[in-house]
Parts: C-alpha cells; structure tokens; sequence
C-alpha cells in the first residue's frame, strides 16, 4: 500500500477546522462549569483523577520551583533552552517595537492610539504523547514581551525541561494540570492564579472544548485542529528532505495532515520512496505512517494549479520547494507560516529561529494570523477636542447623524459643545 496515496485535483477536498464532536463539547462544559462553581476544589479533584501532580509536589509550582528546577538542568540543555528563549524573544521584541501609538489632527482637536498590553495571560502546554517545551516558550515569552504583567502557565505532569521553559520564559508560576479543568482554571481563577484576561496555547480536543466554552468571558488566541503541512515543490525539490519534512510533521499525532503539491509527478514516486527508507529507523513510526494517511500526493499540471491549491488549503504551515520560490511569495496568499526555498525548514518555526508556532489550522489562515505580540496587545483609541469652533462641522455632521437613528439624547449632546454665537 502506498504511503503517500495519490490524489487528484479534482478531488482534493478543502477541509475547514473540524467541529467538536458533541459529546467532548458537552463533558467539557460539565467540567468548566464544575470548576466556575466550585473552584480549587473542583481542579484539585481532576488532578487527582487524571494523576496529573508531580508525586510530592504542589499542584502550583512557584516561580522559585521553576528557577530551582532550571538550576538543576543539566548544561547540555539549559544552554540550547536559554539560546531558544533569546531568539523567540529577539522577534518578539522586534514585532512590538514596530507597533507605535498614533496621534491625527481631527475636527476641533486631536485623536489617536496607544497600544497596551493585557494584564493577566495564562498559556496552557499539551502533556500527552510528547512533552513541549517549545509550547511554553512560544507562548510566555511572547506574553512577556508584549508586557502582560502577571503570566501563569499550565501542563500536565511537566517534566523537567517544561518546567526549566516555564522558569526561562519568565512565568510567574505552573498549574501541574491539563485538558478541560486546566482551561478553566486559567480562566477564572484558582488558588494563587489569577483570572486570565486571555488564555492561549495550543492542546487536545477538550482543551480546544474549554477554549471554546470560556471565549467571550475572556479572550482566545484560535480554536486549532490537527497540525498540517503543505509541502509545495517542483523538480528541483530533494525527495529526502521532503520526505523528512513530511515526517516531521506527521510524528506529531495521528491526526496530523501531511501534504506534498508538486508540479512535477515523478517526485511523488521520489519522495514515497524515501518515506519507506526513512520510517525503517524512525522511532515515532507508527504514529507518522498513520497521519500519512490523512494526507497524500497531489499532481498539478502547472505552477498556477498548483498555487491555487495551496491557497485553497490554506494551511497552517507552508513549506516553498521551489526552483525560484521568491517568484510565488506574492501569489500565496493564505497560511498560518511560510518556509521560504528548501534550507528554510518548518522545523525550524516549530523550533524557536523566531516567528511563533502557535498557528491557525483548518483553513481558518483565510482570516487569522497565528499567535504574536499582537495576541498579548490592546489598541485603545482615544480623542481630545479643545476647539468647538473648528468642531462646529463635526458637531453638526454628529447631531445630524443622531437624528436619522432617532437618538435625539445624542443629537443633544453633541449640540451642547457648540459655543453660542458660532
């Protein structure tokens, strides 16, 4: 059985993020609503349940917990940990120092912007099948960065390195629990976390269930589906590596969407090849041939079909393989991350080179960008008006305004800056 099946263009459907199968949607309002009512006893029960404490420990790990358990990593990989944390936040950083506040003349005054930070964040890291650091640090060095104040993450049974992330990242503590109950308790509050004005991060399908429950009572980054990549490639493309950057996206869970869109066909039997080659040592084998099967092998006759693929997908990272691949940038208009020519490994955006990896799935890269400083960020507008005669235009357009509403208490109050005599 091929491991990279063939699909046509025609047949190539488009899917959007799927929705929450209704029972996962009902058990997880069960459990948000359980903790909204009962709190630190309702989180506390749910740790016990899914043995989600570290054996001796608090549930709530301390920044001084944090930093002692960075103390005691090995050098090995507290040096690569903090060169990491340095890089995401260097773009970060980057990213908010190109935001700036705005002040415009208007009618009879001034108005502008200023762009501020949210208070409080909590950034949830999944502690299932793999541990991810990666996650903490994408997310709270990003919160940090931006200036939220107070920033608490939350995972399930950390292991050291995740809990030697939190500590670099600079989060103020962990909640050693996950899923559900984890979401909620970022949400509103428990013990020494306070309430979030956000919670971000990616995480199962109940996770994805509370995120969505809880939005609207504080903010979100996205609701994310199973990771995907498009790799698009021509004859040019080295069937090994993306044989490799197939895998590498498929290892992450069974559910994962690999695909290659190539405009040349006899790759596709290149690159099938080294997916048998390579998988005979790869230790996540099992979990790597079974995403393959969600995703596949599409064949365009040009450049342009090819293009209008990846669009239509628009998935949520985009791997370029490409002869030329600058010549397309323009013409791709819709994904979570971009890999710009064949060195540029998506790897290296899951990795820490800079950019976020927190990205939206499902097509839904059509009309949201993935996680950044602007997630963390509130632009609020404000107005100053001094000058009721060089606003009398404005005040009349304002009062005028009113009336065709019939809201005659605006119409009024907005005549009321007029000075007499004008």
């Amino acid at each position: 059985m091929a491991l990279l099946r063939k699909i046509e263009v025609s047949a190539l459907s488009y899917p959007r993020t799927a929705g929450i199968p209704a029972a996962v949607l009902q058990a997880a309002d069960a459990i948000v609503q359980d903790v909204r009512s009962r709190g630190e006893a309702a989180v506390l029960e749910y740790v016990q349940r899914f043995n989600e404490r570290l054996p001796g420990r608090s549930v709530y790990l301390t920044r001084d917990d944090l930093e002692r358990e960075l103390e005691r990593l090995p050098a090995e990989d507290r040096d690569p940990l903090v060169r990491i944390a340095g890089r995401i936040e260097s773009f970060a950083r980057a990213q908010r120092d190109s935001l700036t506040a705005l002040t415009v003349a208007v009618p009879g005054g001034q108005a502008g912007h200023t762009i501020e930070p949210l208070e409080r964040a909590g950034c949830y890291a999944p502690g299932g099948r793999y541990p991810l650091p990666s996650s903490v640090l994408m997310t709270v060095v990003t919160a940090r960065v931006a200036g939220v104040a107070s920033v608490w993450a939350a995972s399930p049974r950390p292991v050291p390195v995740v809990l030697a992330a939190a500590a670099v990242a600079g989060a103020d503590g962990l909640l050693t629990a996950g899923g559900a109950h984890a979401i909620a308790a970022l949400a509103f509050g428990v013990g020494p976390v306070p309430p979030s004005d956000i919670v971000v991060g990616p995480g199962n399908l109940y996770v994805t269930a509370a995120k969505k429950i809880v939005c609207g009572e504080v903010a979100i980054d996205m609701l994310a589906g199973p990771s995907e990549l498009v790799v698009l490639a021509d004859h040019t493309a080295d069937p090994a590596i993306v044989a490799a950057d197939l895998l590498a996206q498929a290892e992450h869970d069974d559910a994962a969407v690999p695909l290659l869109v190539t405009t040349h066909e006899p790759l596709v039997h290149q690159v099938e090849a080294e997916l048998t080659r390579q998988l005979a040592t790869l230790p996540t084998a099992q979990t790597a041939v079974s995403a393959l099967s969600n995703g596949g092998a599409v064949a365009c006759g040009s450049r342009e079909e090819a293009i209008a693929v990846c669009n239509e997908l628009a998935p949520e990272h985009l791997q370029v393989s490409l002869l030329d691949p600058d010549s397309v940038i323009s013409e791709l208009r819709h994904y979570g991350g971009l890999f710009i020519g064949e060195q540029s490994a998506e790897v290296f955006g899951d990795y820490g080179v800079g950019p976020n990896h927190v990205l939206p799935t499902g097509r839904t890269a059509r009309s949201v960008g993935g996680l950044s400083v602007l997630t963390f960020l509130r632009v609020r507008t404000w107005l100053r008006c001094t000058d009721s005669v060089g606003g009398r235009g404005l005040i009349d357009d304002s009062a005028w305004l009113a009336r065709q509403e019939g809201l005659e208490a605006h119409a009024r109050a907005a005549g009321m800056r007029a000075v007499e005599g004008d």
